[in-house]
């Protein structure tokens, strides 16, 4: 039976919590992949070793402001779930479905 802060998280987001996390991580990673193929496509196709390599950094940049959207996302359930009286462990349990 699903506990009362999970009822509260599911009535707020309409999601589980991996459901959330993979679609913020979808989009990013669909960009990253793109980003190392146009890399690799500049680095030994067009012969710009230069442009290559600087198209080549973009994939950890774009899959960190991913994962910091995705960690901004899950403080404000966080936070919405812990209100007074309610336990720090019950509200991370409930946040990470372990529950």
């Amino acid at each position: 039976m699903a506990s009362r802060q999970q009822l509260t998280e599911r009535e707020l987001s309409g999601q589980e919590p991996e459901e959330i996390g993979q679609q913020a991580m979808g989009p990013a990673f669909v960009a990253s992949a793109a980003a190392v193929g146009l890399s690799l496509y500049y680095f030994f196709f067009r012969g710009k070793r230069q442009l290559g390599a600087f198209v080549g950094l973009w994939p950890p940049t774009i899959l960190a402001f991913a994962s910091y959207f995705n960690q901004r996302k899950m403080r404000q359930q966080l936070e919405t779930l812990t209100q007074p009286g309610t336990k720090l462990k019950d509200a991370f349990d409930s946040m990470m479905g372990n529950r």
